[in-house]
Order: structure tokens, then C-alpha cells, then sequence
């Protein structure tokens, strides 16, 4: 698995008054009613979604594998002076030196509050192996102290390119030495219509110096919206779809104490469901359980870390009707919340693969093209306020199987441990302890 990125900066402290003091302003300034974690999340692609591609205009981008954060620039207009605060999905602030950002009407002045979202990724030089932290900015929720949520992705995505990021990069070209105290590098991904994935997957996704975790569908349409968002669609190979539980290690109790836990033979690997805050803390629910070898289990015993009560994310292995450990998920306050899981769940078992999703490229690009004869104006833009993205090849095949979605079977999930099921959440059933283990 690609290395996630660490981020970078100064924690500013938890329930500090800065720390309260910048959410609130961060929630004023995006014109919300709570002090949460303001970033969207999508929803898993399912088959259902092909149709919805053929209705409304979305664009596509390739969904990297790096950490999202919200970048948001803070500016005393009286001073001019700037600080930059990276905003991660615990809703912690980081604070960052080094950065400078003009404005895009004045270049000698400063550009005033903003507020983007993108991830940081990790480029990795294939010729030398160098790396290279990067910030990939994909749309713009505040810039120059408006809120731009209200307006379309097209709009957002225009003035994240001209008000942003264009006045930053022509400074960086005419002052370089501006390049060196900045922490990372800053660019913006390029998003294509959604018809034209197939040079995304044959060109753009092969260029990337970092990881590649699939699409994302953004619809052209819509509104930014905090939290999860349905007109946002994250695709991956149903054989690739991933999901984050909290694990919890179960040990059998000593023999020779069996009020204690016997921490030598190999524990039973719990995935644990979020279930939402109870009382200010996170609830969590026995939910299925992790497969881990033998040999797996020694080389966890030598790698010296914890394994118990941390986020993983995991994947299910249909050969062995079990899932499986990809990585820790420690940039994540919480496991996937138990809808979304099953959201998950339903797009494994009825998910669009590659050659299905390339199959119907044509009729959306049909689609899209007759939705634009019968619009006054032009067409959406994203490389600023008036131009468009430019249009990608359409598949030059013809699409199998009549152009219809191939369906995946849904996973064998038997059970396994007795009749009575613990959680209606939960894919694994029996009784509260197994074995004299608690599950």
C-alpha cells in the first residue's frame, strides 16, 4: 500500500480558546450552524448510479491515496499578515509557516479568507525515488472571504483555479526563493467530463507519482454540501471497495487465572461498528470479525505495534469469505458510521466493475451532449469562468453486453458462531463471549 502522509504543522491544542475560537470563525465564514468537520464525504458507486450519470452532468477526477485535509487561509486585513491552518477529519487544526498568497485582483496585496479542500499525497520520482509532498486542491468552499458554497462546481471550480491558485503559482515562477519556506507544493487536479474515463484510466492514472483508490464523481449541478453527500460518488472495483472498523483483540482467559487474559495464543480479531456518539463518546458494536493467519499473527507479535482499538481499514477477500487487513486509518477519528458500512456493503455486492463503467462512457457522452443542444448558455466550465474542460476521447469500442452494468453476486457471508446474532449491524452471529472471549 502507498505511504499516507503525516501532516505537517503545530497542533493547535484541543477545546484551546484558539482552537474554539477558529472553529467558530471557520463556521461563520462557510455560513454553518455548528463548529463540526465542514468537508463533504461521498457515497460509494453502485450500479444504480450508471443512470444517474446519463441524467446529470458530472465530471470526473481519480480519487488519490493521500490524507484530506481543508486548507484554510487566515488573513488580518489591517497587517496582511496570513496563517495557514490544515483542517483534518478529527476537525483539528494544524497550524503551517511559509506561505504567502496574493491577491488575485492586486497581487501586492493579500488574498483574504479561504477555505479549500483537496488531500495531501506523497509523489515518489520513478527515476530516483525522491519524495515530494504535494497538496491536490479539487474545489474551493470560501475564497477572499466569500463563500462560494452556494454556487455550482463549476463556479467553485473556476474560482479555485483563478482566485487561488494561479496568482500563488505566478508569484512562485517570478519569486522562487517564495518556494522554499513553503512546507509543500500546492496544485490543482485536473477533472474531466464523466464520459471521458477511459484516458483517465489509460492516461491519467498510469502519470500519477502516488497511489490511485479509484474515481470520484462529482455532479456539476449541485451545491457544496458538509458531510455526506450524495451527489458526490466514489468508485472503486467491487473487489476493491474498503471499509474502516475499530479493532479490538480478544484474548482467552489463563488457565491458571481465568479472570485474566492469557496474551501468548492468538486472540480473536474483532471489527467493531460505529454506531454514532453516545453521551459525547463513540458507540461501537461487535460486527464481523478479521481473518489473520498464523504467520500473520507472529510477524504482528514482531512488529511492535498496537494492533488493539485502532481504525483499520479492510477489504473482503471472497476467496476466503473473510476480511482482510489493509492498514491503519489513524488520520481517521472514527470507523465507517454502521449506514455507510452497509452503503459499502451494498455497493460490493452491486458495484459496477472497469469494463462495465467503460461500456457506457458512449451512451453518457450521448447524454451529456443532448442535455448541451438544449441549453441556452455553454457548457460548464472548469478551468475557469469561461472556459471548459477540454474533452476527453470517447471509447473507441463498441460496448459489450449492450452496454449493460454487470452485476457482481453478493458476498457469502455464512454464520458462524450460533443463531443468535449479537447486533442487527452485525455480519458475525452467537452469544456476547466466544470461547470465554468477549466478542
Amino acid at each position: 500500500m502507498p505511504r499516507i502522509p503525516e501532516i505537517p504543522g503545530n497542533v493547535v491544542p484541543r477545546h484551546s480558546e484558539q482552537e474554539i475560537w477558529l472553529k467558530r470563525y471557520v463556521a461563520s465564514l462557510c455560513g454553518l450552524d455548528h463548529d463540526r468537520f465542514p468537508g463533504s464525504q461521498p457515497v460509494s458507486f453502485a450500479s444504480k448510479h450508471i443512470e444517474r450519470l446519463e441524467r446529470q452532468d458530472f465530471w470526473v477526477c481519480e480519487k488519490s491515496d493521500g490524507i484530506r485535509v481543508l486548507f484554510f487561509l487566515q488573513t488580518d486585513p489591517p497587517s496582511g499578515t496570513q496563517v495557514v491552518y490544515l483542517i483534518d477529519r478529527h476537525n483539528s487544526y494544524r497550524e503551517l509557516p511559509g506561505f504567502w498568497f496574493p491577491s488575485h485582483e492586486k497581487p501586492k496585496e493579500p488574498l483574504l479568507d479561504t477555505i479549500i479542500d483537496g488531500e495531501l499525497v506523497i509523489d515518489v520520482d520513478p527515476r530516483n525515488g525522491q519524495e515530494t509532498l504535494r497538496y491536490l486542491a479539487f474545489d474551493c468552499l470560501v475564497v477572499n472571504g466569500q463563500s462560494i458554497m452556494d454556487k455550482t462546481l463549476d463556479k467553485r471550480y473556476g474560482r479555485l483555479r483563478d482566485w487561488f491558485y494561479r496568482p500563488h503559482a505566478r508569484m512562485i515562477k517570478e519569486l522562487p526563493h517564495m518556494a522554499a519556506s513553503q512546507p509543500f507544493e500546492i496544485k490543482v487536479k485536473d477533472i474531466s467530463f464523466s464520459y471521458g474515463i477511459e484516458e483517465v484510466f489509460q492516461v491519467v492514472i498510469p502519470a500519477l507519482h502516488h497511489g490511485n483508490d479509484g474515481l470520484i464523481y462529482t455532479c456539476v449541478e449541485t451545491l457544496y454540501t458538509p458531510g455526506t453527500d450524495e451527489n458526490i460518488l466514489k468508485w472503486k472495483p467491487p473487489s476493491e471497495n474498503s471499509i474502516d472498523f475499530k479493532l479490538v483483540l480478544r484474548f482467552p482467559p489463563s488457565k491458571r487465572n481465568p479472570s485474566q487474559p492469557d496474551f501468548h495464543p492468538k486472540p480473536f480479531f474483532g471489527l467493531h461498528i460505529y454506531c454514532g456518539d453516545e453521551r459525547g463518546k463513540p458507540k461501537y458494536e461487535p460486527y464481523d470479525e478479521l481473518h489473520v493467519s498464523d504467520a500473520e499473527w507472529e510477524k504482528m507479535k514482531l512488529s511492535g505495534e498496537q494492533f488493539d482499538d485502532r481504525i483499520v481499514e479492510v477489504h473482503w477477500d471472497p476467496s476466503l469469505s473473510h476480511w482482510r487487513l489493509m492498514r491503519f486509518r489513524d488520520d481517521k477519528p472514527n470507523g465507517n458510521f454502521k449506514g455507510v458500512v452497509e452503503n459499502i456493503i451494498s455497493s460490493i455486492a452491486d458495484g459496477v466493475e472497469k469494463d462495465a463503467l467503460l461500456a457506457r462512457s458512449s451512451s453518457i457522452r450521448t447524454a451529456w451532449k443532448a442535455r448541451l443542444a438544449n441549453k441556452p448558455h455553454t457548457a460548464p466550465t472548469a478551468q475557469g469562468s469561461s472556459q471548459a474542460p477540454a474533452p476527453l476521447a470517447p471509447p473507441g469500442h463498441p460496448p459489450p453486453n449492450g452496454g449493460r452494468v454487470a452485476r457482481t453476486l453478493p458476498p457469502n457471508v455464512p454464520l458462524r458462531y450460533g443463531p443468535i446474532a449479537v447486533s442487527r449491524w452485525s455480519k458475525a452471529s452467537g452469544p456476547t463471549t466466544f470461547a470465554g472471549m468477549f466478542r
